[in-house]
């Protein structure tokens, strides 16, 4: 499943590049400014062959900060959250997709500002 996010600019035209980060699966999936729905289900499609991972991060060369959410052999997520100029680097394993998505929206919300 390819999920896609368009934004319009003032002018009414498409914009297709992010205005504050992207999400990005193994399997190819690219969600720009995704909402706490759109991390869930790319979450929700993550498996342990060919689609391990999803990383949120900046639309820019060189991000400070990410996240990432992995699918882990014995079951559940790593959760990974990154910002090099707040100096955070927090790891959690989790097992609740809502709860991850969730947690998620409000960290990345508080890179934004």
């Amino acid at each position: 499943m390819l999920i896609t996010a368009l934004g319009s600019t003032s002018s009414g035209r498409a914009s297709v590049a992010a205005r504050y980060y992207c999400a990005d699966s193994e399997n190819g999936d690219h969600v720009d400014d995704p909402s706490e729905d759109a991390l869930f289900m790319l979450i929700d499609d993550l498996n342990d062959s060919d689609n391990t991972f999803v990383v949120i991060q900046p639309d820019q060369d060189d991000p400070v900060w990410f996240a990432s959410v992995a699918v882990l052999d014995e079951g559940g997520y790593e959760v990974v959250r990154r910002d090099t100029t707040r100096r955070e680097h927090d790891v959690t394993v989790e097992t609740s997709n809502d709860r991850i998505a969730g947690d998620l929206t409000k960290w990345l919300a508080a890179r934004a500002t």
